[in-house]
């Protein structure tokens, strides 16, 4: 059964969950391709991750990642009530659009403190509407401020439990899928960085159509449109209009299947701080590293095993370091394969801050897959 994340409350606001029974219509004009831009958000995953843990059935990919945290999340009851009341509203407030493209967990929270009052409760209580709502929810009617304070807390509690351990490789999927589509518009032109999102998402040149359980015409609000790949957004492609922050569509990124193809190994979680900075040390990124995908056999045939196994890992993003880890070679022995397979244009470099991690191109793609 198709549910629908999103009423239209006094703002108009909407964040709605694609099916393949009809189709959504929001306008986007070739004029628009201008304005678009992309953007990775720790609340987007922290709210589509809420969503995995709540249907199962839809989300069964995050299986493994269930079983590991649902035993930890306690003290996180007011956030996982929000995302699941019986009109399938989610307050929109929870995933603000980012005015910048790699926002901190710290500069979401502080987006939402700010929110007002009036708006909070009245996003909460459309969650419930009809319906007899539990106290941690009618509580944001006669303290707003003070709900919201405690469920900013357990916000950064559900984080640092839930996603920190794995946020490097969140984060590196996501690099990956912009830089792929940076530059497949190189290549191919501007269009490009439409093309091929999610099977549910099309474009006429007028509109984005999105397969959905009912039929919507979404006029342009004047909002640039802000691709948001994110790696918990498992099948489905989830679109916020209308909203004060502006509109946003979050689709899965490219390769991140592979993220949970295994259970990652228990880590300690950061005990002072829910920053996803943190969570980019080593020993958080090692935790995360799943069982590498095997190489085909024609792939391996043309490369060798391990220079063919380099470039299957490399579906995700990944720096000399975390290659040599996935399939145990020695670091100057990952660095050979990583020049090689880099000279032979089948895969480029990309920096991100400090850290240069290697990614598939169009030739290294067609190759793979």
């Amino acid at each position: 059964m198709t549910v629908t994340i999103g009423r239209r409350p006094t703002w108009s606001l909407a964040v709605r969950l694609c099916s393949n029974w009809s189709v959504i219509r929001i306008e986007f004009a070739p004029a628009d391709l201008a304005g678009l831009r992309f953007a990775h958000s720790p609340m987007v995953e922290v709210v589509a991750s809420g969503f995995a843990l709540h249907q199962p059935q839809r989300h069964w990919m995050y299986a493994a990642w269930r079983d590991r945290v649902r035993p930890r999340l306690a003290g996180v009851d007011t956030f996982l009530t929000l995302l699941r009341g019986p009109t399938c509203y989610v307050p929109d407030f929870l995933t603000p659009v980012p005015a910048t493209s790699r926002p901190s967990l710290d500069d979401e929270l502080r987006t939402i403190a700010a929110t007002p009052l009036d708006r909070v409760a009245a996003e909460v209580a459309a969650g419930w509407t009809g319906h007899r709502a539990p106290p941690e929810i009618t509580r944001f009617e006669t303290d707003p401020a003070g709900a919201l304070a405690d469920l900013i807390a357990q916000v950064r509690r559900y984080f640092r439990l839930a996603i920190a351990p794995i946020w490097p490789r969140l984060r590196a999927t996501v690099e990956g899928e912009i830089a792929h589509r940076a530059l497949a518009a190189a290549e191919h032109g501007p269009r490009a960085l439409l093309a091929g999102l999610h099977p549910e998402l099309s474009w006429d040149g007028s509109a984005l159509l999105l397969g959905y359980a009912k039929h919507g015409d979404w006029a342009h609000d004047g909002s640039p449109l802000a691709l948001m790949p994110a790696a918990f957004a498992g099948p489905m492609v989830y679109t916020t209009t209308g909203t004060p922050s502006g509109r946003a569509l979050w689709y899965p990124p490219r390769g991140y299947a592979a993220l949970w193809s295994s259970p990652p190994s228990p880590s300690p979680a950061p005990s002072r701080s829910s920053s996803p900075a943190l969570a980019s040390s080593p020993a958080f990124a090692s935790s995360a590293w799943p069982e590498p995908p095997a190489p085909s056999a024609a792939l391996a045939a043309l490369l060798g095993s391990t220079r063919a196994a380099v470039l299957t890992l490399l579906a995700v993003p990944s720096s000399t370091g975390e290659v040599a880890e996935a399939l145990r070679l020695a670091p100057a022995t990952a660095s050979h394969h990583l020049t090689t397979l880099r000279d032979a244009g089948l895969i480029v470099g990309q920096r991100t801050g400090r850290r240069l991690r290697y990614l598939r191109t169009a030739l290294g793609e067609q190759l793979a897959t």
